[in-house]
């Protein structure tokens, strides 16, 4: 399985870019928003990819960061999303704006993704709410982004192809002090005021001292989430 493409940019389309490597074209599927961000024509570019295989299909879906790809994987694990609703919905609201609409349940700023209904929306929200801190500990942990690489860092260098790009490696234990601000960024990137943020955090870290960041997010947003 080919997990990550860098190359040089041939060109760009209203839904792939066709990226040279080593004189190979590799036809690469991305989100519109993926799309605008990328460098023009003849520029070097590197996106992690996920390969689609079906009987009378193989396709190339690319992302800038592990954290979009691994949002991607779980959108198509729901019911009714296929890879071109997966993009649709990134490319609305972004890695970061689908954790947030997830964790809040707000199915409406799914729905706003092309080609996406109401049934749809919510039944991401619903299938997806239990994983939003397992993947927000990991867009933390993650390497920086993919794309785009300097051209200077490589100006001589036709790309490369590297196979099976694994996630990154589970973190140790955090100390507590690292998890409590790694989950108060998170749940204040979510959209929480500061203090309601704190209070959850802070009651969450009493109840599990030596909760992990994914628990600890875990629990403060069950201390957050609606009552009744």
């Amino acid at each position: 399985m080919i997990g990550r493409v860098a190359g040089r940019i041939d060109y760009a389309a209203g839904d792939h870019v066709l990226i040279d490597v080593r004189g190979v074209g590799y036809l690469v599927y991305c989100s519109e928003r993926t799309l605008r961000a990328l460098p023009g024509a003849g520029e070097h570019v590197a996106l992690y990819t996920d390969l689609l295989v079906r009987d009378d299909l193989m396709q190339l879906y690319g992302f800038p960061t592990l954290l979009e790809k691994e949002w991607h994987r779980l959108l198509m694990s729901v019911q009714g999303v296929g890879a071109k609703a997966s993009l649709a919905i990134l490319g609305a609201l972004g890695p970061d704006g689908v954790g947030r609409a997830i964790a809040l349940g707000d199915w409406n700023a799914v729905k706003a993704a092309k080609g996406i209904g109401p049934k749809t929306a919510q039944r991401v929200v619903n299938e997806l709410k239990d994983k939003v801190p397992e993947v927000m500990a990991m867009g933390m942990a993650a390497a920086p982004q993919a794309s785009p690489a300097p051209s200077a860092a490589a100006p001589d260098d036709d790309g490369e192809v590297i196979e099976a790009a694994s996630a990154p490696a589970p973190k140790a234990a955090r100390p507590r002090s690292d998890a409590q601000a790694e989950a108060l960024s998170a749940l204040t990137n979510l959209g929480y005021a500061p203090g309601e943020a704190a209070g959850a955090v802070a009651q969450a870290a009493g109840d599990d001292p030596q909760a992990e960041t994914a628990a600890m997010i875990r629990a403060a947003l069950k201390l957050l989430a609606p009552k009744g």
